[in-house]
């Protein structure tokens, strides 16, 4: 069994990868996608918190979160985002997995896979490599050819902000240069 281990670190930056149970659309139903915009809302008023990038894929967020100084309670937050969204996914008859025993005996839900991935951002080059990586994914994943195709992700705010030019990795020659190797162990997918 592994021995899962956080990395805390006070105000810190921090890459997520967060997996529906058996890697399960859910995110393709607009209701999900509105209950989990609605509770990450929710949980920057609770627990403050900057969302840098994020993008929802069928089956899989990714997300990289800045915490306050003196902060290191993101999984906190997690744990109820996940748990408001089960909650709030069950009333409107959200469908899930059939959990095992002892999932079930310890509380989890067939909602969401029981980890995700965490990874601290370590400098300016780290952010960059997940920022892009999190904008990319869509392309990754053969959703869509362009990052501006796809409606769920900061990509557009970015895009509006400056950041990124709106035909950022469209073009065949763009895509080829999109390596992600170096990060490969970092983001859980």
């Amino acid at each position: 069994m592994p021995n899962w281990r956080r990395a805390y670190v006070p105000g810190g930056t921090f890459f997520f990868t967060v997996v529906t149970d058996r890697r399960v659309p859910i995110f393709g139903h607009p209701a999900a996608r509105a209950i989990l915009g609605s509770l990450l809302r929710r949980c920057q008023l609770k627990w403050p918190f900057e969302i840098n990038a994020i993008v929802l894929l069928p089956e899989h967020l990714h997300a990289i979160w800045s915490l306050p100084a003196g902060d290191t309670a993101y999984p906190r937050r997690w744990g109820w985002i996940k748990k408001e969204f089960t909650k709030n996914w069950r009333l409107i008859g959200g469908g899930e997995q059939a959990v095992s025993p002892g999932r079930e005996r310890d509380g989890r839900s067939g909602v969401w896979q029981p980890k995700y991935w965490e990874h601290t951002l370590e400098d300016e080059d780290d952010f960059e490599r997940h920022f892009d990586y999190v904008h990319y994914n869509p392309v990754k994943h053969s959703l869509v050819r362009c990052p501006h195709e796809w409606p769920w992700s900061s990509f557009h705010r970015w895009v509006d902000a400056g950041v990124y030019d709106r035909h950022w990795a469209c073009s065949e020659d763009a895509r080829r240069t999109m390596k992600f190797d170096e990060i490969e162990s970092t983001v859980g997918e």
